[in-house]
């Protein structure tokens, strides 16, 4: 028999991970995943109940045009997110849409194919976010950066924070590498 795991066996860098991934359930059934290798998604064939490689090396795309952010959290929100909330609608070059299903992963996953930023900043009452780093932020920063996106919370990057918590929360920005970049702009103007 092995040894008996610990807290401490758990509280690691994102960095360290090997594996994350995610099912997605809908109109069809998804796995997405990463080894540290870029990004495959499986789509489930239920006539036969076998997964088979629909979206070989997925990337984010170049330029996201969507947002997704709980508007009605916005009045309670830090001023670099307002600020950059605002920007996204006034830029009509750009035309971004805001998108918000209010599922981490299906939202992360819509960014994933069609390019855009979702966001679950820090609260004025609650600094340290709501989302869990463990197992919900650290593995969707992993696959993000795998495909080619960037995933961060108030103080840098996720994969590099270690947790000092099982059930750690964290503000998170996790998207297009340029919009989630464009989103630490207005961060850095308030510091």
């Amino acid at each position: 028999m092995g040894e008996t795991l610990t807290d401490q066996d758990f509280l690691q860098a994102g960095t360290e991970q090997v594996v994350a991934g995610y099912v997605l359930y809908g109109s069809s059934t998804m796995l997405v995943y990463t080894t540290g290798s870029g990004v495959n998604g499986f789509t489930l064939d239920p006539a036969i109940g076998e997964f088979f490689l629909s979206h070989p090396a997925m990337k984010f795309p170049e330029t996201g045009k969507i947002y997704s952010v709980n508007d009605a959290l916005l009045s309670k929100c830090t001023h670099p997110t307002k600020s950059f909330i605002e920007d996204c609608r006034e830029d009509a070059g750009t035309e971004f849409r805001a998108r918000y299903i209010g599922s981490l992963v299906a939202d992360f996953h819509r960014n994933l194919i069609h390019g855009g930023i979702y966001l679950y900043p820090s609260l004025l009452e609650k600094p340290e976010g709501k989302l869990r780093l463990l197992y919900e932020c650290s593995p969707l920063a992993f696959i993000a950066e795998q495909a080619g996106g960037l995933a961060v919370d108030d103080d840098g990057r996720v994969l590099d924070i270690i947790p000092t918590d099982l059930h750690q929360r964290v503000p998170y920005y996790v998207g297009n590498k340029n919009l989630v970049e464009s989103f630490l702009k207005f961060q850095q103007a308030e510091k």
